[in-house]
């Protein structure tokens, strides 16, 4: 129907499938299994490196390089924007020229090389700035770190951000490389592989925030930088042991260029009439390489880009190729870039929706750390493990919703998945304002807490475990809105676009990064300039509260937009269950 974007190509295991058939230098048969400890082993241990890393790394830029608060989290909020924007590029350069293998290894060696500055910055004392006791930290009576300490600092995260572009784009697209899609065995493999990854994952996550914390607290910060190092050089060796065993697909060349010719096409054509009846000839439609690709029909909506494949004059040479890929495009590219419009809204309404997301790494910890966080008799809990909450509330409820929430809305909806797509995301994004409003709560009962009953130390008399609340709150709300929007890019996206949807999710963390940096940036500015500062040095005495209303606030704001974008979004397809 018009107004539907209904373009059909092949799936990734279609494509997969056809790809292991057809090309020749894949005379290899897939290893499947056999393949996974080489590449999951590299990507579960680059993860270990940088979760690790990111974990409590405020905490390392506060007492070792004595950055304010606001400093610090901008540096991270940046930091966080450059590696999630780096996928992109990352996907790009591997799909046109270098191939996934070649992508992961790069990356690999710029992940340990970005490893190794960091642990040498906690090595080497005059790579940082001198010690300073506690009471001159305080009281800002510390010695500030150098141009030269700060450009090796930012040295290690470019690296880092490097390394993170060429292994998380490529690492699931290659790991599904390994499998034969073409037998059951190697398509059930490949389901119980994306299982497989997002346990690792989890795992991966609690051992930071726990035992790599533990050691870069409590022991050492060389010693908790040193340790993720050396896993990510065993990570290199364990993905080279592999390479005798893994299956190559040659890259097929990027997206990017035949969506540019879209416009480019319908632009130089923008003078000519569409026919009023579609009649076949009129448009270029020619046959797809491979016979599993259905009849693509041209829609309605957006009606001007349909002059791309508009044909005129002598625009088809005699063997069916166009003459000009700037000029003519196929309607199966017209239809594409169709879906990549209609999902831009959508993509914009998550950007802000996960400003709330971004507190959780920087001032929640910052919270923490202003609270009494012993646990028990003998246990103290460091400040960067509190998101562990977080990851234990993602542990219990996303099975739980699954297998029971899931199941028992399908026997009431008739519909694949429970709910709709974006009504799931809906009710993540409403998750996300919940969690900053029950931040501000919290934060202003903690900061009337130091205030009035608080130690010199400033710490309130208040466990970190009232912090409870606002961390399993934001879990729903990562379950809801990042599983929602993953599982969207990848039913909306035309099927092979598919890399290019999952890089999406990453460049709505970069571009969600750099937005809380600007709004902190902002608030500390005017906050200042009108004698109340939202986000002193001194936590007890900003209006952190102020700030997470703030942005509970804004992200009100965009949930009516994202609901005004929602109502007028059409699916592609959904599947109804009998």
């Amino acid at each position: 129907m018009p107004g539907i974007c209904s373009s059909f190509s092949p799936s990734e295991e279609e494509i997969g499938a056809a790809d292991l058939q057809d090309t020749n230098t894949n005379q290899r048969k897939p290893a499947g299994w056999k393949a996974m400890p080489f590449v999951l082993g590299n990507e579960t241990f680059e993860r270990l490196a940088s979760f690790g890393l990111m974990a409590n790394f405020m905490v390392y830029l506060q007492s070792e390089y004595h950055m304010n608060q606001v400093k610090t989290a901008t540096l991270l909020n940046t930091w966080s924007a450059a590696s999630n924007f780096a996928p992109v590029i990352g996907a790009y350069v591997s799909d046109a020229f270098i191939g996934k293998f070649w992508t992961i290894a790069f990356g690999s060696f710029s992940s340990l090389l970005g490893m190794i500055i960091m642990t040498l910055t906690a090595l080497l004392p005059q790579l940082r700035p001198p010690p300073c006791t506690h009471e001159g930290q305080l009281h800002g009576q510390c010695v500030g770190h150098n141009k030269a300490q700060l450009g090796i600092l930012i040295a290690s995260l470019c690296w880092l951000s490097i390394g993170t572009g060429g292994i998380k784009p490529c690492s699931i697209p290659f790991s599904v490389d390994q499998f034969d899609l073409t037998t059951e065995e190697g398509r059930k493999g490949n389901n119980s592989f994306y299982n497989l990854y997002y346990t690792t994952q989890t795992i991966v996550l609690l051992i930071t925030q726990t035992v790599v914390v533990y050691i870069q607290n409590d022991i050492s910060w060389a010693l908790g930088f040193g340790i993720p190092a050396l896993c990510m050089l065993f990570a290199i060796v364990l993905f080279f042991v592999g390479t005798k065993v893994y299956i190559y697909i040659k890259p097929e060349g990027s997206v990017f260029a035949a969506v540019a010719q879209v416009f480019v096409a319908a632009y130089k054509k923008r003078q000519l009439n569409l026919p009023a009846d579609e009649v076949d000839g009129q448009f270029y439609n020619p046959p797809f390489s491979r016979s599993l690709l259905p009849e693509l029909h041209l829609t309605r909506q957006y009606s001007c880009l349909n002059k791309a494949a508009l044909i005129v004059g002598d625009e088809v040479k005699q063997d069916g190729l166009c003459e000009n890929p700037w000029r003519l495009c196929s309607v199966q590219q017209v239809e594409d870039v169709k879906c990549l419009i209609n999902i831009i809204p959508i993509w914009l309404t998550s950007v802000l929706g996960f400003l709330a997301m971004n507190q959780q790494g920087t001032f929640t910890v910052a919270q923490a750390l202003k609270m009494d966080l012993q646990f028990g008799p003998s246990i103290k809990i460091p400040a960067g493990s509190v998101g562990v909450i977080t990851l234990i509330a993602i542990a219990i409820w996303l099975p739980f919703y699954d297998g029971v929430v899931v199941a028992a809305l399908e026997k009431v909806t008739k519909q694949e998945g429970g709910i709709p797509l974006l009504q799931r995301i809906g009710i993540g994004n409403l998750f996300s304002i919940l969690t900053m409003l029950v931040s501000g709560f919290i934060e202003t009962e903690r900061r009337l807490s130091a205030l009035s009953h608080g130690g010199t130390d400033g710490i309130a008399p208040m466990t970190v475990m009232w912090l409870t609340p606002q961390l399993i709150l934001i879990g729903f709300s990562e379950i809801f809105s990042i599983v929602g929007l993953i599982e969207f890019y990848n039913k909306q996206f035309p099927e092979h676009m598919r890399s290019i949807g999952n890089s999406l999710i990453y460049l709505t963390f970069s571009f969600a990064s750099y937005a809380s940096s600007t709004v902190i940036s902002v608030v500390h500015d005017v906050s200042a300039r009108h004698g109340s500062n939202w986000l002193s040095d001194d936590i007890n005495t900003s209006k952190l509260d102020y700030f997470y209303f703030l942005i509970a606030g804004i992200s009100s704001l965009n949930f009516l937009f994202f609901l005004f974008c929602a109502r007028r979004y059409h699916y592609r397809s959904s599947v109804k269950l009998m």
